[in-house]
């Protein structure tokens, strides 16, 4: 028993030991699973983020069509109303799905800012399908789905902590004569 006793003290900073090396790998391993979550779930919200940017994107390049063969927009391209309506009701069924993961997965600050963007190109649908020839009107409209972009991405970098991106806003080269 006196044996037993004298190596009592080194028994028991075996087990301390033990206990010691089993939390900090318990620790270790939560702090290690906690960390990929959140980089699993940034990499997904920015997929979500960026599929919702293109849905809209391709909204409003459909809006810039038909603008320009209403004699609104410069767009190289224009597109009768009656052309781009299957075009405009795909791009739209195509923005819902995302929309909804949006609602799902992004930010608060997100999904506000999402709004404000989809709202201006909202307002750029109708004042299409109105027919409206009104060239300084639409690019107040450009304006506002513009700063709605901006204020998105912005957004978007603020939640994903990315760095500051461009601001978008493009100085178009001047037109050569013909």
């Amino acid at each position: 028993m006196n044996a037993f006793i004298q190596q009592l003290p080194a028994l028991i900073g075996v087990v301390i030991g033990a206990l010691g090396s089993y939390v900090a790998v318990v620790r270790g391993e939560r702090v290690r699973f906690r960390r990929e979550r959140e980089a699993r779930w940034e990499e997904r919200r920015l997929e979500v983020y960026a599929e919702y940017a293109r849905t809209l994107k391709k909204s409003v390049t459909l809006t810039y069509r038909v603008a320009s063969h209403l004699g609104n927009d410069p767009h190289p391209y224009p597109l009768t109303p009656a052309e781009a309506a299957p075009l405009m009701a795909e791009a739209t069924a195509a923005g819902d799905p995302a929309g909804e993961t949006l609602l799902m997965l992004g930010s608060a600050d997100v999904v506000a800012k999402a709004r404000v963007w989809v709202t201006a190109l909202l307002a750029m649908e109708r004042f299409l399908r109105e027919g409206t020839h009104d060239p300084e009107a639409w690019q107040d409209l450009l304006q506002r789905q513009r700063e709605g972009r901006q204020g998105y991405y912005a957004a978007v970098r603020d939640d994903l902590a990315l760095p500051p991106g461009n601001s978008a806003a493009w100085a178009l080269a001047p037109a050569r004569p013909a």
